[in-house]
């Protein structure tokens, strides 16, 4: 055991964030998960702890051998990855997938193993690390709008362009995500401002062609605009049936909650497990439980501002804030859809929901992040076991 806290490397506070939340996930995920157990199977939650924990066994076996990986060779691999993740988008779009007669277009099969994968995620993760990488790249020098149009801002709307019609919420995060890493990164603002517009421009066209030619887009489509209208008009209908159940849960809950696994709310909630997990860990851990695990997701986010900060490379910083970011943004959305402050995006609490694909995702982004943090104390290291000169000039003499 002290041999594999040895190998652990990088920030041991993100280490520790990572571990709590993944212990703390096993209480509502079980809980939770009893409602998928009797709707959809013989009423066995254990089948759904075991695999909720082989999901966090190989995510943080992910994690593990990522950090171990010298964070500059993300720099390659994101080149590598970028055209590979438009493959993989293209045929996910592509085979309109169906999941119990919905439409699960944003989903593609692994062949052999069977088990379904979400393209969007891994997508989110090589893009920002190939516009970290590229950022870096002309931090030193000016750069004209026309010369980023294609090394930048073409896999970017790519990218996007893929996901939007499936899967709205995840294009839109990735957006924001992007324009605040080229922010950071130094481009210049009146040529963000283009791109703002263009994105803007972009999207209002969009919806105007898939409520123009509903039969040529996914039913995704129809599914967040309808979402998007049910938000702004304020109005409760059979529509805002889960995000009303998801307030009575959060009410119920009060300042303690009911005990874990006493929730009443999960029999009525669908999605209970994963994209509103959060309104189930208030009702039964109360508004402690859910500040607590706010208190996490801000730590965390502190402690990636942290390593972003001491890194010695540009591309170090900008990974770390492109990677790390967005896993504390999507977990705010999360809690933000539980209370209504937000449309259902349909986007999970990082290490908490269950499903693979989520866990997966976050492992590896966090992998990166402490591979950055790792390197950073290998040259500490370094620099504290360079001898004084001036001692070995006075042992010789």
């Amino acid at each position: 055991m002290k041999s594999i806290f040895k190998s652990i490397k990088g920030d041991k506070a993100i280490w520790a964030v990572a571990g709590l939340l993944a212990l703390f996930s096993f209480l509502p995920v079980y809980s939770a998960s009893s409602n998928l157990a009797y709707l959809y199977d013989d009423g066995n939650t254990i089948k759904y702890l075991i695999k909720h924990f082989a999901h966090l066994v190989l995510g943080f076996s992910i994690l593990y051998g990522i950090h171990k990986i010298p964070f500059h060779y993300f720099k390659g691999l994101s080149i590598i990855a970028l055209p590979i993740v438009i493959v993989l988008l293209v045929i996910t779009i592509a085979q309109g997938t169906t999941i119990e007669g919905a439409n699960a277009s944003r989903w593609i099969r692994i062949p052999l193993v069977g088990v379904g994968f979400q393209t969007s995620t891994l997508a989110a993760v090589a893009l920002m690390a190939y516009v970290a990488r590229y950022l870096s790249r002309t931090k030193d020098r000016e750069v004209s709008f026309k010369e980023t149009l294609l090394p930048l801002w073409l896999p970017v709307f790519v990218v996007l362009s893929l996901i939007l019609p499936a899967n709205f919420s995840t294009a839109a995060i990735i957006f924001v995500m992007v324009t605040m890493l080229v922010f950071i990164g130094g481009y210049p603002l009146k040529y963000l401002a283009i791109i703002l517009a263009s994105g803007a421009l972009f999207l209002t066209l969009f919806i105007l062609s898939a409520k123009a030619f509903p039969g040529v887009f996914p039913n995704r489509v129809d599914t967040w605009m309808s979402r998007l209208d049910n938000f702004t008009d304020k109005q409760d209908t059979d529509a805002d049936y889960q995000i009303e159940i998801a307030k009575i849960a959060i009410a119920t809950g009060g300042v303690t909650g009911l005990g874990p696994g006493k929730s009443v709310q999960k029999n009525f909630l669908p999605q209970s497990s994963s994209d509103f997990i959060y309104a189930i860990i208030v009702e039964e851990f109360g508004i402690v439980g859910g500040l607590f695990l706010m208190f996490l997701y801000m730590l965390l986010l502190f402690r990636l501002v942290i390593v972003a900060h001491k890194a010695n490379s540009m591309f170090g910083k900008l990974l770390v804030i492109g990677v790390g970011v967005p896993i504390v943004f999507q977990a705010m959305i999360n809690m933000a859809v539980a209370v209504e402050l937000f449309p259902v995006t349909g986007q999970t609490l990082p290490l908490i929901s269950s499903g693979g694909t989520s866990i997966w995702m976050t492992c590896l982004a966090l992998g990166m992040v402490l591979s950055v943090s790792a390197k950073r104390e290998v040259q500490k290291k370094e620099m504290e076991n360079i001898e004084n000169p001036l001692d070995i000039l006075s042992e010789t003499l």
